[in-house]
């Protein structure tokens, strides 16, 4: 399978949800809210990216045995939206898995904090999802579930979504110094820097679901 060392399993979630990428949605929804509420909206956002890798972790198994999806054919799928993903990083395209939520007048999908009432609900939808986690986090991680072979493996994934979820509140939190630090320029190559690192791990999701079909291109 693909390797369940937590290090790799950690990687490809970071690049995945990439929370440096929602960054600018972030401080857009917040910008009238005061330092408790954005730690409140940090803290849910980040408790549902947390939420959403359990859960599709503990049944991405039986969906796909529900649906009579073999381990091999999800993963070339899954490997394939994740290379549109990778690509789209590092052209700065629209990314196919995230709507593009801002202020843009062509924008069709605009949010502004006066047309949220809930805390909550803007940290839910749209910043964890589909901001942070989307249907490409989402698929990986049914992915790596149903290739894990052991109790240790699944430990292993529930361990780096923890480490994750912690990671996007701490990006979160420091959403203002981060963003000025590195400016749009900073934002983009790291975006960049990220879809290469996911084009890599989308090719090994490939490949393995690729053997996990065809057993003899492991000859």
């Amino acid at each position: 399978m693909i390797g369940m060392e937590i290090g790799k399993l950690i990687l490809a979630f970071m690049v995945l949800i990439n929370p440096f990428g929602a960054l600018s949605i972030y401080l857009d929804l917040t910008r009238n809210l005061s330092t408790r509420e954005r730690r409140k909206v940090a803290q849910v956002a980040s408790l549902t990216v947390l939420i959403a890798i359990t859960a599709f972790t503990l049944t991405g198994g039986v969906m796909l045995r529900l649906f009579g999806i073999s381990v091999g054919a999800f993963q070339v799928g899954g490997g394939i939206l994740v290379l549109l993903i990778a690509i789209s990083m590092m052209n700065q395209g629209n990314n196919p898995a995230k709507p593009d939520v801002g202020t843009d007048e062509s924008n069709d999908i605009t949010i502004r904090p006066k047309q949220i009432q809930s805390i909550g609900a803007i940290a839910v939808v749209p910043l964890a999802i589909p901001m942070m986690i989307g249907p490409g986090g989402i698929s990986t991680v049914i992915i790596y579930a149903s290739a894990a072979k052991h109790y240790k493996d699944t430990l292993s994934i529930l361990a780096a979504g923890l480490i994750i979820s912690l990671i996007c509140y701490i990006v979160l939190m420091a959403a203002a110094r981060v963003s000025k630090k590195l400016g749009d320029t900073g934002l983009t190559i790291l975006n960049r820097i990220m879809g290469m690192l996911l084009a890599a791990v989308s090719v090994e999701i490939i490949v393995a679901g690729l053997k996990a079909l065809f057993p003899q291109l492991s000859a």
